[in-house]
């Protein structure tokens, strides 16, 4: 039920529960809210409950009433950890830091900032906004459950009578996973585009400093950073660490509210103005303006990959020393073009772990075989042209504790730590005030003691 509990507060709350669509529904849908449970300090609102079933249905999942009391018993889990942990502090930068991740994220999703406003009828600070409190206690949750299972290990033991124990149907399935490798060239373009954007960005600059324009009236009529230009260039608050470190440097030492000069950085040329400083970060905006390039450079570079494809597939030359060799991509050129999975830090890859972009050109693909050269973006929004090598991929298999030692040993850590908190939360149970309001006392809770008090 731990497990269950933890998934829904972060996987729930990324879906935006706490960003309350039910109002922007029409007045026929509206809740009259009330309190469902009290735990210590801190109350469950039915229009809490209601946000998260409004969720799972949007997701297209099955919801009954069953499913109202699982959601309040994971909520009556969380106001106890949050109830217990109000000695646990939360930076608000951590906090603000964690909002920006969960957002880019779900920016990535859905496909826009203006698709995510329209989406819940609201503005991105306002949506910031209603996530801060419900971040902060599943950050608080969170540390809870890592300090109370903190000393918990499974020894070699026991992770064999674990796995002994489970039955067939109970054996994790390993899915199929790639490896893959890339060859990126990145089309270069002309000094005459650079001298123009340079001297773009520089009158924008003078109609600014002169009180021609506003930067924020600019910023969204011209600036390729989409996300950040309909907000009028501005990146809400950031520490030195959240940034590039050429544009950090910039903009920690701009003084008052003067606007850089122009300057260069890996993702193209930017200006930068400060609004507000708040300890160890600023409220920033910029304009981003990126090179463009000619059909003729795209063209040129797109046949430098062919010819470089042409001499792996007659092997009088390997991928991987094409790779070292050719590539532009500095995360991976000195890898024979190998991608990291960042969820891992491994280089086998799970096919929905892929970027979609990836995954586009791979999916079809079979062991060993090269694609033929794609334009896409790199990493910092410019064209580029890439190659892609599927040079490994496994079958689908039962796990084995000699193949999948780590996959098991997690899953009995999984368990154990699960009775350790399940001990935990019995008690805590007799030691704090639980009140559960009469229409949820015939919830059967995977835990009984909620019913107590």
């Amino acid at each position: 039920m731990i497990k269950k509990t933890l998934i829904y507060c972060i996987i729930l709350s990324l879906a935006f529960a706490a960003t309350t669509k039910l109002n922007a529904q029409d007045d026929e849908r509206r809740i009259v809210d009330q309190v469902v449970a009290v735990v210590g300090n801190h109350v469950i609102l039915q229009s809490e409950l209601e946000e998260y079933m409004e969720q799972l249905r949007a997701q297209g999942q099955s919801v009954t009433e069953g499913t109202r009391c699982e959601l309040l018993e994971d909520f009556l889990v969380q106001k106890l950890m949050v109830n217990e942990g109000d000695t646990i502090e939360v930076s608000e930068s951590d906090i603000e830091m964690e909002i920006n991740n969960r957002l880019q994220f779900f920016i990535r999703q859905i496909g826009s900032e203006e698709e995510l406003e329209n989406y819940f009828n609201k503005s991105i600070f306002e949506i910031k906004e209603d996530m801060r409190d419900p971040i902060r206690e599943q950050m608080i949750t969170q540390q809870m459950k890592n300090a109370i299972t903190e000393d918990v290990q499974v020894t070699p033991s026991e992770v064999r009578r674990f796995y002994n124990n489970l039955s067939e149907d109970e054996i994790p399935m390993i899915p199929s996973k790639v490896q893959v490798r890339k060859i990126v060239k990145y089309p270069e373009f002309t000094e005459a585009e650079e001298y123009r954007v340079v001297q773009r960005l520089n009158e924008m600059r003078r109609r600014v400093m002169e009180g021609e324009r506003d930067f924020e009236t600019l910023a969204p009529l011209y600036s390729h950073d989409r996300e950040t230009a309909r907000r009028g260039g501005e990146l809400g608050f950031v520490s030195r660490s959240d940034l590039e470190p050429k544009f950090a440097d910039v903009v920690f030492s701009l003084r008052g509210d003067r606007v850089s000069q122009v300057f260069e950085t890996e993702y193209g040329y930017h200006i930068a103005q400060v609004l507000d400083r708040r300890e160890e970060q600023l409220n920033v905006r910029h304009i981003l303006l990126q090179p463009e390039i000619d059909e003729e450079e795209k063209r040129e570079t797109k046949e430098t990959l062919d010819s470089i494809v042409a001499e792996i597939r007659k092997d009088t030359l390997t991928f991987k020393n094409a790779a070292r060799m050719y590539s532009e991509d500095e995360k991976t050129s000195l890898s024979g073009g190998l991608i990291i999975n960042p969820e891992t830090r491994g280089a086998m890859f799970e096919m929905d772990q892929l970027d979609s972009e990836i995954y586009e050109v791979v999916k079809d693909m079979s062991e060993g075989e090269i694609s033929d050269p794609v334009e896409m973006r790199g990493d910092k929004g410019q064209v580029a042209y890439k190659v892609f090598y599927l040079s490994r991929q496994t079958r689908p298999q039962k796990a084995t504790l000699e193949e999948h030692y780590d996959v098991i040993k997690n899953m009995a850590l999984e368990e154990k730590e699960d009775r350790v908190l399940q001990e935990w939360i019995r008690d805590q149970q007799q030691n704090t005030f639980i009140k559960i309001m009469d229409d949820y006392k015939n919830c059967s809770f995977t835990n009984e003691g909620w019913l107590d008090n």
